[in-house]
């Protein structure tokens, strides 16, 4: 009983974790904004250009630690993203929640800002996150099969393990519903040639949680790819 407390929780914790990423700038905090995170939250290339050729900071930021480009990826300003990766803006930068613009791009199932940060340089294999985690585990958590498979294609670590013991085939499992989605983004984990018999804390692997829980069509996915 105490043991499924606990999971309870860390369910509960990391779910929670994810949600927190896909959150944006407070209205507050746009109306406040100057110089360039208020040009990339508008999306104004003309001023961004404008701001660095002045002597702007491009990777300065804001009380949450996001910079410029962490504002136009969460805005979904797509020149902007770019103006500023052209510029050299730092994609690696972590804002004071540990995310990148690669995982707040891949937790808000934005796959067109992805596809540009990831042609501009930006990594998929960082770790990210207070659970120490990658966008990899973040995306498949919430079941973003076509995040996932960009983030294969670009090298993100198939088999990082999280400091929750979890994997991204484990968190798709885990995490999931067990409907379409998370059914098509471990199929894209399994394709990829993710370890799955790599377990959790306790022992499960995805298989044994996947039975666990009841979802009869990843099981016959998992048992299909040799999984145990």
């Amino acid at each position: 009983m105490k043991r499924r407390a606990l999971l309870s929780l860390a369910l509960a914790t990391a779910a929670a974790g994810a949600a927190r990423a896909q959150v944006p700038p407070s209205p507050g905090e746009v109306a406040a904004y100057q110089g360039l995170h208020a040009a990339a939250q508008r999306g104004d290339v003309a001023a961004i250009a404008r701001l660095l050729k002045s002597g702007a900071a491009i990777d300065a930021t804001d009380g949450a630690g996001r910079t410029p480009l962490h504002v136009a990826t969460f805005a979904r300003q797509r020149e902007a993203v770019r103006a500023l990766l052209q510029a050299g803006a730092n994609h690696a930068a972590l804002e004071h929640g540990r995310y990148d613009a690669v995982t707040i791009a891949a937790v808000a199932d934005d796959e067109d800002t992805l596809r540009l940060l990831l042609a501009g340089g930006a990594s998929a294999k960082l770790v990210t996150s207070r659970y120490d985690g990658t966008a990899l585990i973040a995306a498949a958590h919430l079941g973003h099969e076509g995040v996932v498979r960009q983030l294969i294609a670009a090298g993100a670590p198939l088999d990082h393990v999280n400091n929750l013991h979890w994997t991204a085939a484990i968190e798709s499992v885990v995490l999931g519903d067990g409907g379409p989605r998370h059914q098509a983004t471990l199929q894209a984990l399994i394709d990829a040639g993710a370890k799955l018999q790599l377990a959790d804390r306790s022992g499960h692997t995805p298989l044994a949680l996947a039975r666990s829980r009841g979802y009869a069509a990843m099981v016959a996915m998992l048992e299909k790819a040799g999984a145990r």
